[in-house]
């Protein structure tokens, strides 16, 4: 089990009744989460927030209570990264992946006195929280995405933090042709980090369906890892699966020896012992 607590900048304030009210910086949002079945904890706070998203039968939307600042940007663990209401309910970062900050900055250490060099591929990289981060500690990193504005996105992230002359690429891609490429070139990779949605769609309107493409996917990871591999990371977010089948199918499908292990994420409600589940993940080390 994995816990985010509270921060400077991210704080889950409350929820119940299918939404949670969270801070980002200053300011207070609330959200739908189809996890939150309880009920809410202070009805006074919720009264006061800056944003709300109104879900409706097909994505819903932003009910306009002020206006979304033009330069936003919120810190997480000394890192900076910029916010950006979508046209879902998304602001661009899922604070909850700094969990794995500790056990990546771990790998990547021990990858540099091996080594003198790690090389990283995050593949369904998003806006970059994990790209950059590992950049920002020393590892070379290849960010792939299939959204335009999620790159652009990390693209600011970067130099956000001031990592513009770090090794760090980016690729406008779907992940499947991108490996595909990489494979023929016989580019590898010490550390793979993975975050694949349900459902998506590549560049040119390519279906990912996880259920369906994600076996296919772990089949030719092993293609991609170098001699003296180091870790891979596999996590999900809004899944409908266990983590034990996260670490399942890592290990049907990659045939490595080593360490699999898997676990559930969580974020703690703030003056409660209550937890909301945000996501799972299953990880191989050597």
């Amino acid at each position: 089990m994995s816990i985010l607590k509270a921060s400077k900048d991210y704080d889950l304030l409350d929820s119940g009744e299918g939404l949670k009210l969270e801070r980002f910086g200053n300011f207070k949002i609330i959200r739908p989460d189809p996890q939150v079945i309880w009920d809410k904890k202070d009805l006074s706070i919720w009264e006061n927030a800056d944003f709300v998203f109104e879900q409706n039968e097909k994505n819903g939307k932003w009910k306009k209570i002020k206006e979304f600042p033009k330069d936003w940007s919120i810190e997480i663990d000394g890192l900076f990264f910029k916010l950006k209401h979508g046209v879902f309910k998304h602001l661009g970062i899922f604070p909850e992946q700094s969990i794995h900050f500790t056990w990546l900055r771990d790998k990547i250490d021990q990858g540099l006195k091996e080594n003198g060099i790690v090389s990283v591929l995050n593949l369904f990289g998003y806006t970059g929280i994990l790209s950059v981060f590992c950049a920002k500690y020393g590892a070379e990193v290849c960010h792939v995405d299939a959204s335009e504005a999620s790159v652009d996105l990390a693209f600011k992230n970067r130099d956000l933090n001031n990592l513009s002359k770090e090794p760090i690429k980016f690729i406008v891609d779907d992940v499947r042709k991108f490996i595909e490429r990489e494979i023929r070139r016989g580019k590898k990779y010490d550390i793979i980090i993975m975050d694949p949605p349900l459902y998506g769609r590549g560049v040119k309107n390519e279906v990912w369906n996880l259920e369906e493409d994600l076996s296919k996917l772990l089949k030719k990871i092993p293609k991609l890892l170098s001699k003296n591999p180091i870790a891979i990371l596999l996590n999900g977010y809004a899944s409908n699966y266990s983590h034990v089948t996260y670490k399942q199918v890592l290990e049907s499908n990659l045939n490595l020896k080593g360490n699999f292990s898997s676990g559930e994420i969580f974020i703690e409600e703030s003056g409660s012992e209550r937890l909301l589940p945000v996501g799972i993940f299953s990880r191989w080390d050597k």
